[in-house]
């Protein structure tokens, strides 16, 4: 109770609670992922259950259109499937691939920029050559090329090997930013007096790393990783989209839009339009919480 009394009484409490975008943002993000996590009790229908699926309720306009019925409120696609009800699984299995993809980015980036910034030397050189490589490509063309090459080892993968190779292919083009910038904030850190007399004690360097300059360099990771959030959902729907994302069997929004794209100008709009409204609420809801955050913890700005 003390720690949330703490929390309610800090400065970003505070902070939220005076921005009225980031309170607005936190209301849209979160109905979003209470919509997406509790898909199978909240959504009116089961859009992969193949035996509720009716084609003749196919490509139905939303209810409040001629022709729309009022059980399928915003329309049906080309299979009869509930266009509400797809939002939400696939809006589950897209924040379940973009969380999973920054936490492992986040992971291999802060290790890798802590021994860089820390260490120095030969290893320093090393880690940021490699990101100057990583960062001289497009981050979809690499996502794609080791999407590629794990489809390719594992031509049959199904179920969670198939999300495991996309999430990797993700998080191995994110993590250069938390590489950079955990390794700027470590060379400021690694020079301080707290730092020198854990040194003299004899405090070994990986306690040293972890225990005292890993939470002075965590602030800029927590705003990074908020906004790469968006970055990976935008992402993992431009794989799907392209026909490389997710398992057909388990679509996202991604795939969802690509479904509804063969049919954008023969008149059923809804097919492409409600998904892409979707994916454009989730990643401007928690890009606007991760500006406000920035703007949070800056001291310069309180």
């Amino acid at each position: 109770m003390g720690a949330w009394r703490r929390f309610f009484d800090g400065d970003i409490w505070y902070s939220f609670t005076q921005s009225p975008v980031a309170v607005g943002a936190a209301v849209v993000a979160l109905i979003c992922v209470i919509g997406a996590a509790f898909a199978p009790w909240l959504a009116p229908h089961d859009p992969f259950d193949l035996a509720s699926l009716e084609l003749m309720d196919s490509r139905l306009p939303p209810a409040w259109l001629e022709g729309g019925r009022a059980t399928y409120l915003l329309g049906t696609d080309d299979q009869g499937r509930d266009i509400l009800s797809a939002l939400m699984y696939g809006a589950r299995i897209s924040l379940l691939v973009g969380l999973a993809s920054v936490l492992l980015s986040m992971l291999i980036g802060v290790g890798l920029g802590l021994l860089a910034g820390f260490v120095g030397g030969r290893l320093d050189a090393f880690i940021m050559r490699v990101c100057d490589v990583m960062l001289s490509f497009p981050s979809i063309l690499v996502a794609l090329l080791i999407d590629g090459v794990g489809r390719a080892l594992f031509p049959d993968a199904h179920g969670v090997l198939a999300f495991a190779v996309l999430v990797l292919a993700i998080a191995l083009t994110g993590w250069v930013r938390y590489a950079r910038t955990v390794r700027a904030a470590t060379l400021v850190e690694r020079n301080k007096e707290y730092v020198q007399a854990a040194r003299v004690i004899g405090v070994r360097p990986l306690r040293i790393m972890w225990r005292h300059v890993l939470p002075n360099v965590l602030g800029p990771v927590l705003v990074l990783g908020t906004i790469q959030v968006a970055s990976a959902i935008l992402t993992e729907a431009t794989l799907s989209f392209l026909g490389v994302g997710v398992p057909p069997t388990s679509p996202s929004l991604g795939t969802l839009i690509r479904v509804g794209n063969d049919f954008l100008f023969s008149g059923e709009w809804w097919i492409t339009i409600w998904p892409g409204a979707m994916l454009v609420t989730i990643a401007l809801s928690v890009n606007l919480l991760g500006d406000w955050l920035r703007d949070a913890l800056n001291p310069r700005l309180r």
